[in-house]
Order: C-alpha cells, then structure tokens, then sequence
C-alpha cells in the first residue's frame, strides 16, 4: 500500500477579503474532487492570508507508479487555471513500511 501527499502553495489573483478567497479556493478543491474523486484534498494552509492558499491531496494505492500519477494530474491542473499561480509543489510517497 502507497500513501501520496501533495501540498500545492498557490498564490491567488485579485483577492482583497477571504470571502473572495473562499470563492476561488471552494470551486478549486471542489473540481480536484469531482476529476479524481479516489483523492482526499482540503485547504491546509494560509487560512488567515487573503491572496495565499496551501491545499492538501491525499491518494491511496496498490502502487507507487499509480499515485504519482494521480498526483501530477493533480498539480497539472491546479498549475494551468489561469485565475491562479502555482508557487511550489511537494509531492511525498509513504509505503507500509515507513
């Protein structure tokens, strides 16, 4: 069994209030689910920062080759909507053993 974490740190476009923010993080994390609905994803990070968000992915699977994909599908996305821009991305893979 091979655990996939991904944690996305986004930078959003013209966002003056975390209302505005939650309108642009809540469909965000709402289309990774309905795409890949097998991925756990939440917002995990910044929560009191207006214009920054960090977002948390979760896969399980049998395989290593599996989850990476699943989480480079993941990052591709969040990383080509226009509305925001991708800052970093760190992908870690956990196994039973770890």
């Amino acid at each position: 069994m091979y655990v996939g974490a991904l944690t996305l740190d986004i930078l959003l476009g013209d966002v003056r209030s975390l209302k505005q923010k939650r309108s642009v993080v809540r469909p965000l994390i709402a289309e990774l689910q309905r795409r890949y609905p097998s991925i756990a994803v939440a917002e995990t990070g910044h929560l009191d920062l207006h214009r920054r968000a960090e977002i948390g992915v979760a896969v399980v699977s049998a395989s290593a080759g599996n989850c990476k994909e699943v989480l480079d599908a993941c990052e591709r996305m969040v990383a080509f909507r226009p509305e925001i821009e991708l800052l970093s991305a760190r992908h870690r893979l956990y196994n039973d053993e770890d």
